[in-house]
């Protein structure tokens, strides 16, 4: 299919949106991501739905099933249709799928909305990440999707605060059905996204002599092959981690026996690590250090958790917290900015739809794997022990990515690319 070609537009009137928008869309992923969460005690508790927590875990897959579906069909089109329409479309579905939810009369109904929303979630990512690198400075373009990418992180940090201040004095669908607000926010992507990719010679053709238009056959091609599949491999050991413990740390680490006030200030400690720590390693990174800094930030995790494991003062504890949230949630924002630093705009969403498409079975198995890990070397420390395995494989994957190579073509917004190449 032939790619959508850029139009007359300067970077600097799409840039000056595209990270205050990006945040704010992702804001609304994060909410809808961690929802669920939230509300799962009340859920348990509502006895007309009779749930239990096997309902409850069969949600979460339910949700996260959806995921490789809206990354990998977002990417595609976000490099056929450029970014605008594809967005405003994911935030008219994610809309949807929390107002089913919101005012389903049952677990089935609940259970397609929450698919629906999964799938949503799994879109938004991707196409926001390429949005932000499209208009972003090369010398900028990881501390931009960075920053955009704490507005999940914040998303999740909110539902949690809301949940706490009107939780069990209101019904729990009400927080589903705050997902309708995202539809306020259509036109304002319609009006603000351009309609099309940054300017950019869409004559070239890939190294194989495919056509420059067909982006999965170019990143399966010899010239990006080995990096596609390692990228996919670190985003799944990535997303391992990030949902692996969001779902099992805090139970982790009440079962080794910490005595941490409220669950609250352990998600404030996980997510305040995530935001700050992604800025801080983006900072870094753009210095010309994107590949050692990813590796470095996968290895704190396994650092973290390693501390974790044994007993330790309550501000080790935090701290500790706070580089696992690095580790895991900041490491992935760190993964998917160098996939946009990677490759050229012209592939950077199908890119980015590839490596979290396939990484998102990750999300879908890490929790998993934390039980059996569990349950099969039965002690305390064992779930802490299992995270330092994906997050050793995640380094050794980034650290097998082959030397970024100059783009074939290159516009304005890439023009300064090949100074700022990841090392």
């Amino acid at each position: 299919m032939k790619p959508l070609a850029g139009g007359n537009r300067s970077s600097g009137g799409a840039g000056r949106w595209a990270l205050p928008l990006g945040v704010l869309v992702l804001f609304v992923d994060g909410y809808d991501l961690f929802v669920l969460g939230t509300v799962g005690p009340s859920l348990l508790a509502y006895k007309p739905w009779g749930a239990g927590p096997p309902t409850l875990g069969l949600l979460g897959s339910v949700t996260a099933f959806g995921m490789p579906i809206g990354a990998l069909v977002a990417g595609r089109a976000s490099d056929t249709w450029g970014r605008r329409l594809p967005v405003t479309v994911t935030l008219t579905w994610v809309s949807l799928g929390m107002i089913l939810a919101g005012l389903a009369p049952n677990l089935i109904v609940f259970g397609l909305g929450r698919f629906i929303t999964g799938i949503g979630i799994g879109a938004l990512t991707p196409l926001i990440v390429a949005y932000v690198a499209d208009w972003a400075q090369p010398h900028r373009r990881t501390l931009r999707v960075g920053l955009a990418l704490t507005g999940i992180a914040i998303g999740g940090l909110v539902v949690a605060f809301v949940g706490r201040a009107v939780l069990p004095g209101v019904h729990f669908q009400w927080l589903f059905l705050v997902g309708a607000i995202p539809l306020l926010l259509i036109p304002v992507c319609w009006s603000a996204i351009p309609a099309g990719l940054p300017d950019q010679d869409i004559s070239v053709r890939a190294e194989d002599g495919s056509a420059a238009g067909e982006p999965l056959r170019e990143l399966f091609g010899p010239r990006f092959r080995a990096a596609t599949i390692l990228f996919a491999v670190a985003g799944f050991f990535g997303l391992v981690l990030v949902y692996g413990a969001s779902t099992w740390l805090p139970t982790l680490m009440v079962q080794a026996g910490y005595d941490l006030r409220s669950a609250l200030e352990f998600a404030m400690a996980f997510n305040g690590g995530a935001i700050l720590g992604t800025i801080a390693a983006a900072l870094i990174a753009d210095r010309g250090h994107l590949k050692p800094t990813t590796v470095i930030c996968f290895l704190s995790a396994a650092v973290a958790m390693l501390v974790l494991s044994s007993e330790q003062a309550r501000w080790v504890i935090l701290a500790m917290s706070a580089v696992a949230g690095l580790g895991t949630l900041g490491t992935q924002n760190l993964v998917n900015g160098y996939v946009a630093h990677f490759f050229p705009a012209r592939l950077r969403g199908s890119a980015l739809g590839v490596s979290l498409g396939l990484g998102r079975f990750g999300s879908i198995l890490g929790p998993s794997y934390v039980t059996l890990v569990i349950v099969v070397f039965a002690v305390p420390a064992a779930g802490f022990y299992g995270f330092v395995l994906p997050a050793v494989l995640g380094a050794i994957a980034i650290s097998l990515v082959p030397a970024a190579r100059r783009p074939i073509a290159s516009g304005p917004v890439d023009a300064a690319r090949a100074s700022g190449e990841a090392r």
